[in-house]
């Protein structure tokens, strides 16, 4: 069964909402720039509260590792998502104490590509390019550039997934896990409740 990582949390009543609902997984985002950011704080407060089963996931983007880590160990993350332009070293550098998500843009079929540096890693996550713009975009990539392939690690698909096309995108490129934060908003960083229940229900079932 795929699992379901829900991302841009900024409260708890969202965050234990979805895993009551399903959700594998809950992102926080501590990067500038995003709609949906949050502060060390209020992360701190919503991951103290969290059963143990739910794994949080911290989103950082081209930022200094001690940082990173600083925070990371404050909210006790259990996964840290590298969303930038991070190389191979400064993964190895972070995953010796935490699992690594490593974040690709695809554009095209050669983006894929880009994965062969990255053996350290835990995950690979692939989300759609769109130019200066780090993620949640709410737009699709093509799907069939990953379906069929192989890859070493276990995949998160994002981009512009939706409860009316996660079935389909999940049975293209048959995902380790599914990825949404805009698809299930009702606007950024606040969950739309029947829209995250039949986001996770249409990918559970698929």
């Amino acid at each position: 069964m795929v699992k379901v990582k829900i991302c841009g949390m900024t409260n708890l009543k969202d965050t234990l909402k979805a895993h009551e609902l399903g959700a594998d997984f809950v992102g926080f985002i501590f990067f500038e720039n995003s709609p949906r950011k949050i502060d060390l704080e209020r992360a701190r407060n919503i991951t103290a509260d969290l059963p143990k089963d739910l794994k949080k996931v911290g989103l950082f983007l081209n930022q200094d590792p001690d940082t990173v880590r600083s925070i990371a160990e404050r909210c006790r993350l259990d996964i840290l998502q590298l969303h930038g332009d991070e190389d191979p070293a400064y993964c190895r550098r972070l995953g010796g104490d935490f699992k690594i998500i490593k974040s690709f843009k695809v554009k095209d079929p050669s983006s894929v590509k880009a994965v062969d540096g990255y053996r350290d890693v835990d995950y690979y996550l692939f989300d759609t390019y769109v130019s200066g713009v780090p993620g949640g975009t709410g737009k699709c990539f093509d799907w069939d550039i990953l379906g069929g392939k192989v890859f070493k690690k276990p995949v998160f698909l994002a981009g512009g997934l939706t409860p009316e096309n996660v079935a389909a995108a999940i049975k293209k490129a048959a995902p380790y896990a599914v990825d949404v934060a805009s698809g299930v908003e009702k606007v950024p960083g606040k969950k739309d409740y029947k829209r995250l229940k039949e986001f996770i229900d249409n990918a559970k079932e698929t």
